[in-house]
């Protein structure tokens, strides 16, 4: 593979990222219950194995990106012989001393070649240059990939909100401490 180069994204970039395949295929979700006692409630996930591979919509409207780009705190793009493969969002005015990765997007024909590695690394240097303390991904509780790679950058569970995206979908965060 050529050498990957990350950036700050341009303007000039957003035609090419909307073009983006958003989707996912997952062999598993994140399966929640919610479990009520006498003065208590808790929810508990399961990784369940589900019958045959799925497509896992993006939970974002990708027509917005070209509205919303610059209302993040920094985004990113990954570029491959001078082509963008791969792109991040990222906001460190949401919670005080993190940095929050809302957006995480790799290229099907360039998944799994540890660009998002890269792309999370490159995230995790502007968040200490920032100042950040932490780094919270988020991802929908249908996208197996994403909670994968989180577990393997050594990021933990740490939260959920349900019916967070447009389509009622299940947020899932994970974080980690950078310092």
């Amino acid at each position: 593979m050529a050498e990957v180069q990350i950036r700050p994204a341009i303007a000039t970039d957003l035609n090419t990222l909307m073009a983006f395949d958003h989707s996912c295929q997952s062999d598993y979700v994140w399966q929640m219950d919610i479990q009520r006692e006498a003065g208590q409630v808790g929810a508990v996930f399961r990784e369940i194995r589900l019958p045959r591979t799925v497509t896992v919509a993006y939970p974002r409207s990708v027509s917005m990106l070209s509205e919303t780009w610059n209302r993040r705190s920094g985004m990113l793009v990954a570029v491959i012989d001078e082509q963008v493969v791969a792109y991040t969002r990222m906001n460190d005015a949401i919670v005080q001393h993190t940095a929050w990765i809302t957006d995480l997007v790799v290229s099907p024909r360039y998944r799994r070649q540890e660009i998002a590695i890269l792309l999370m690394q490159s995230v995790q240097t502007w968040a200490v240059q920032r100042k950040n303390q932490r780094v919270l991904l988020e991802m929908s509780s249908k996208n197996n990939p994403a909670i994968r790679l989180a577990q393997k950058l050594g990021f933990e569970f740490c939260g959920y909100n349900d019916a967070y995206y447009e389509q009622q979908d299940i947020a899932l965060f994970f974080g980690r401490f950078i310092r």
